[in-house]
């Protein structure tokens, strides 16, 4: 049939063989690869760079480096469908050299050089510095939730071996009643049914036998939790707390003009709560800068860390939580109690004083507590409380979480920016993995697991910004 553009006949021979360097044109993001690897200085970073003298020499780190760069960015992550595009992708022939890895080495790569691939992840946020691509003024910290190679039946908690006890004992119980019933019929379908019962019986008071060594091993844990594919994975609940899953929590902080992903850490703390200090002054110390705004969700408010950012020139944005109850009780909560200053008293919504009455230690915080004498006589009181006075504790660094109230309420749009930075690269990075679970277990190798994933997401930003050309003439420069 005419009219079709025709491909090559496969049996033509020619002169002159093609090189692989013809396949591969001059703004393929591969080439990036290349430089940047060859950019870095692979034996400061840790890896070995001396072969051994004896036995069959080993593959060069900078060679599987670049193997599983172009896989991370490729979305290809497994060490077996590494090997095969290794075998039979152009690009890759070009970047290792026709070199084609097993997969058993590919994976012990990943596993044995954890160290080094961090470094290397870290090494590229400080080029993107040189090269004038980060802000120097605000950052968003963030936590998501990513699942680990733990099925949920393989995860216990107190709480869930409780559940599952009182059910299995339940269910014995039903099988004893059943198999007392069917002693009492002297029929072939009743002798049937009092073997089937006996054997489901059994299964069951197995599993409780399990599931009381389990819980013996778990008391003995720090967190009353044991996963037992992936011994560091934890039971964290997700969005809204309206279902639970078996995960680590990875932080990032997140640069608000370039979206780059500046620092990232792999926890197996459910919450985001003690996370905010940490990240934040990890991130100045990559920006190098004297002072820096910090934006967070409700979930990273705390007190002694919103303090530990303000000691380090940090200045949080993050919306107050009220973890009290009250307001779906239709009770008057803590904000509704403005403090004097010049006074150091609050007024109640009944426009009455709470005065100071003394200072206490608590979790190892020093507050000092307010209550009025009005209390017993006020009309509204039922809206109040239901104990004698209402008091209000303030802590010896309230002023702190009031400037914060004040800058929340004048600039409430840094909410929106904090949401429209920080989600966008974990939702990335997800999408490249294909919504599934980590392919390591333990929280060491899916830190490492992470960095891979981290670095292609900025690799891949850094060429949408600057273009592959571009990026890989800066690279040489630098």
């Amino acid at each position: 049939m005419s009219g079709f553009i025709k491909g090559e006949n496969r049996q033509q021979a020619t002169m002159f063989p093609e090189r692989l360097d013809d396949y591969i044109t001059e703004d393929n993001s591969v080439r990036v690869i290349d430089v940047f690897i060859d950019y870095l200085d692979i034996s400061a970073l840790g890896f070995k760079t001396k072969p051994e003298n004896t036995g069959r020499p080993g593959y060069d780190p900078s060679t599987m480096l670049k193997l599983y760069v172009y896989g991370y960015l490729n979305q290809v992550q497994s060490s077996r469908r590494l090997e095969r595009e290794a075998q039979r992708n152009v690009e890759l022939m070009w970047l290792l050299g026709r070199l084609a890895p097993d997969f058993k080495t590919i994976a012990d790569f990943r596993k044995d050089n954890g160290s080094g691939i961090k470094k290397v992840c870290k090494e590229f946020v400080l080029l993107c510095r040189k090269l004038d691509l980060l802000s120097t003024t605000c950052v968003a910290v963030d936590g998501s939730k990513f699942k680990a190679v733990n099925n949920s039946d393989r995860a216990f908690s107190k709480a869930k071996i409780e559940r599952r006890l009182k059910k299995l004992d339940e269910s014995i119980d039903r099988y004893l009643k059943e198999i007392l019933r069917a002693d009492n019929e002297d029929t072939q379908e009743a002798r049937n049914t009092k073997a089937h019962l006996k054997s489901r019986l059994d299964k069951v008071e197995k599993e409780t036998k399990r599931l009381k060594l389990l819980q013996a091993e778990l008391l003995e844990s720090p967190d009353q939790q044991i996963s037992l594919t992936d011994p560091d994975s934890r039971i964290m609940a997700t969005r809204g707390r309206s279902s639970v899953t078996v995960a680590y929590n990875v932080q990032s902080t997140v640069d608000v003009d370039s979206h780059l992903i500046l620092d990232h850490d792999v926890t197996n703390i459910g919450n985001d709560r003690a996370q905010l200090s940490r990240m934040a002054i990890r991130a100045k110390e990559i920006l190098g800068c004297d002072e820096m705004d910090v934006l967070a969700d409700k979930g990273y408010f705390k007190g002694t860390e919103i303090l530990a950012c303000a000691e380090e020139n940090i200045t949080a944005y993050i919306p107050k939580t009220d973890t009290s109850g009250k307001q779906g009780k239709g009770l008057f909560v803590r904000r509704d109690f403005k403090y004097i200053e010049e006074d150091n008293e609050y007024v109640c919504p009944a426009g009455e004083r709470l005065i100071f009455r003394f200072r206490t230690v608590e979790r190892g915080m020093t507050f000092d507590k307010y209550w009025s004498s009005a209390c017993t006589t006020c009309n509204i009181k039922d809206k109040c409380t239901s104990g004698t006075n209402r008091r209000v504790s303030r802590w010896e660094h309230e002023d702190i979480l009031d400037e914060l109230d004040k800058r929340m309420a004048n600039e409430p749009e840094r909410m929106a920016t904090c949401r429209s930075t920080v989600e966008h690269p974990f939702g990335t990075i997800k999408a490249w993995m294909g919504h599934t679970h980590f392919q390591m277990k333990t929280i060491t190798h899916v830190a490492t697991e992470m960095s891979l994933h981290v670095l292609a997401y900025n690799l891949r930003r850094v060429l949408n910004i600057l273009g592959p050309i571009a990026l890989k003439e800066a690279i040489r420069n630098v």
